[in-house]
């Protein structure tokens, strides 16, 4: 006997269908629900209303944690995972200034734990000078005061990035060039 077809995946289009049905306090169940499910979504839900006293705070401990582990412990780097906290906070709240922020501290965390434990994996290297790059354009549509400040930062990163090899340094030295009115 032959297996019936199986239904594709359902999509946001069937969850919103489905929502169409909940009133007011249904949906407010749900969410209560999801809250509960995982600290993410509390994460989320905290950004998205402004409700810790630093919205950002959570997301640089994920970056913290995946780009600056504690080797004692064993514990593994995670370009993927610390990008996903800057993806993640830009769903939840997508302010270009805290955006900008988070990269910076990624670039700041990366180039901090290089230097800390001589790190060498070309990966990681081409993943910061990615998001170098990507700093410079966010931090360039920014008020001047805020670019300064976030534009020394990254400076600093570069400087430490000359004693990786690889090119790091030199990548970042045009990168600076490329992007910053001097």
């Amino acid at each position: 006997m032959a297996k019936p077809k199986s239904k594709s995946q359902p999509t946001w289009t069937d969850v919103k269908a489905k929502l169409a049905d909940f009133d007011r306090t249904a949906l407010l169940g749900l969410i209560q629900s999801l809250y509960g499910a995982h600290k993410d979504n509390q994460t989320f839900l905290h950004a998205r209303f402004g409700l810790a006293e630093d919205v950002l705070e959570p997301y640089k401990k994920t970056i913290d944690r995946w780009l600056w582990p504690d080797v004692l412990r064993r514990q593994d780097t995670s370009v993927t995972q610390a990008k996903r906290a800057i993806s993640d906070y830009k769903k939840a709240v997508g302010d270009p200034e805290g955006l900008a922020e988070l990269m910076v501290f990624y670039c700041e965390q990366a180039a901090g734990f290089c230097s800390d434990i001589c790190n060498d994996d070309e990966g990681y290297f081409d993943a910061l000078v990615r998001m170098f790059e990507q700093s410079l354009k966010l931090a360039n549509a920014l008020s001047v005061d805020r670019q300064d400040d976030l534009i020394t930062r990254l400076d600093r990163v570069r400087v430490i990035s000359h004693d990786f090899g690889y090119g790091v340094g030199d990548g970042m030295d045009f990168l600076l060039s490329k992007y910053t009115r001097c």
